[in-house]
């Protein structure tokens, strides 16, 4: 089959509205039925049973690119070059009959290794989503980030056709599951989204893109956020969902260079998005102000978060769903970064844990070795009522911390990670922001507050200038100013039987 080049798309552009901005997306997402507008401003929409994303639904295609590249398996899962063509002549066809919205972004704050996204989607929420969430050739922030030559150079070298309200026929199309369909061809350097109106489908897909692309440069792409010192210091925070990711990089005394993904080069570490996605479920103004404020500014978009009459949002109701998200513009929050962009080494990586067994420690420091182990595990656990079945804490694997997201084997992500942290005698922790004294239900949450006090003695340096001891069962460096997890459970055998167990868990997941 004949690869496909950029200009035959088959679908008229022309007619598109292109690169609206804010106010003009606004007037249309509400006018076209998309959206509500909330009392202090932000668009709220809401995506019907697709709350999350539908990571059965995701396909990439197999072909000679691809075919002995990508880590096949429950995650990466084939689709053939004929059954997507098949699909993208239904989208496009189906595209083509909408008044579509078009946005000319940019991935990647690296003007050197930044790629063309231009996004297609026939809703004025999505394009607001994406104008949010990547960078904006018409934006001021693009042009001083990018500079004009890499603005007037542009030309789309990936496309992501979206068309949430689109449902594939999957009787018809077997290769697919439902209605539904995430379709990646690193080929034709296209993406399409059918079935779905949750947004996070477009940031991962693009993220799912880089995640192929920036490896074989020699980057390494990183599910992660990250900040950085007045003087330039950076530390990566790593972590699945709920473990505190983007809570704790939103530092006021700190610059936020981003909250989720990221690219670590020869250069330093840049953030691959102009914006931020954070979870809704519980914002206070007290618990996350620098969050809580972005919420609720005009520019912000709202999913799935219960509203009053008087529009007023309700960030502590689950009846609609506990991922209620909020994308807004990095610079909502105070203490951004404006370039996205260290050009230094980072000093700490920080691996954020939610123990919910109360085994590890609130802190350890790792050597490169187990660092690069940890990485390959991305382990947290899941605590009872967040899924249906759940009675007891769970352990979740995630390796890379983002394996739904990463098409390549993770040794190849492991191993940039190693050689980077070696080469730049990074200092690596793992932290638990999960439970202390017992397992869930039995002992207690780790305060926020001493999670807030460790981070902070990390990018100070203090706690790396502390001696460690080694734990008997973990085998982890603990500092000396921390407790042994085991002296906050008051049955010390049962401490133990857990942590073994946790052990075994570990080393069964390394074997598979």
């Amino acid at each position: 089959m004949e690869e496909m080049t950029k200009e035959e798309t088959n679908l008229d552009l022309t007619k598109a509205s292109r690169n609206l901005k804010t106010a003009q997306l606004y007037e249309l997402a509400i006018k076209n039925g998309e959206a509500q507008l909330s009392d202090k401003g932000a668009l709220v929409s809401y995506t019907g049973k697709k709350t999350g994303r539908s990571a059965n639904d995701k396909f990439i295609v197999k072909d000679d690119e691809t075919a002995d590249k990508v880590n096949w398996g429950n995650i990466n899962k084939p689709i053939s070059e004929e059954a997507f063509f098949r699909i993208r002549e239904q989208v496009l066809a189906y595209l083509s009959s909408k008044e579509l919205q078009v946005q000319d972004t940019i991935a990647g704050a690296d003007p050197k290794n930044c790629v063309y996204v231009q996004i297609v989607t026939e809703t004025a929420f999505h394009a607001l989503f994406a104008r949010n969430m990547l960078s904006s050739v018409n934006t001021n922030s693009a042009l001083l980030s990018y500079g004009e030559e890499v603005i007037e150079a542009y030309s789309p070298e990936y496309r992501v056709y979206h068309a949430p309200n689109l449902q594939l026929d999957s009787q018809e199309e077997t290769e697919i599951n439902s209605g539904t369909a995430i379709l990646v061809n690193y080929k034709t350097k296209e993406v399409l989204i059918t079935g779905t109106l949750y947004a996070g489908e477009i940031k991962k897909s693009v993220f799912s893109l880089l995640n192929y692309i920036y490896p074989q440069r020699g980057i390494m792409p990183m599910h992660c956020s990250a900040n950085a010192s007045e003087q330039g210091e950076v530390s990566i925070f790593f972590g699945l969902s709920g473990t505190g990711k983007t809570t704790l990089s939103a530092d006021p005394d700190r610059k936020l260079i981003g909250d989720d993904e990221h690219g670590w080069s020869d250069e330093g570490v840049f953030n691959f998005e102009d914006g931020c996605y954070a979870k809704s479920i519980g914002l206070t103004p007290r618990s996350e102000p620098e969050i809580y404020a972005a919420s609720r500014r005009f520019g912000a978009t709202i999913e799935n978060v219960a509203m009053s009459d008087q529009r007023e949002l309700d960030y502590f109701d689950k009846k609609i769903t506990e991922n209620g998200r909020v994308s807004y513009p990095i610079h909502f929050i105070p203490n951004f970064l404006f370039d996205r962009f260290v050009r230094k080494q980072p000093k700490n990586i920080i691996m954020l844990t939610c123990d919910a067994f109360g085994v590890l420690p609130a802190v350890a420091k790792l050597s490169p070795e187990e660092a690069s182990e940890h990485f390959m595990l991305g382990y947290t656990a899941k605590i009872p009522g967040t899924e249906i079945g759940v009675t007891e804490p769970k352990a979740v694997f995630s390796p890379c911390f983002g394996a739904p997201f990463m098409p390549l084997a993770p040794k190849v992500y492991g191993d940039l990670l190693k050689d980077r942290v070696s080469h730049a005698k990074v200092n690596c922790w793992l932290v638990n922001t999960g439970w202390a004294g017992g397992q869930f239900g039995v002992g207690e949450r780790m305060p926020l507050s001493l999670t807030r006090a460790i981070i902070h003695r990390i990018n100070t340096g203090k706690l790396a200038k502390e001696a460690t001891r080694k734990h008997s069962i973990l085998g982890l460096e603990i500092p000396e100013s921390i407790e042994m997890p085991e002296d906050h459970w008051q049955d010390k055998d049962a401490y133990k039987q857990a942590a073994e167990k946790l052990m075994n868990l570990f080393e069964q997941q390394n074997k598979s």
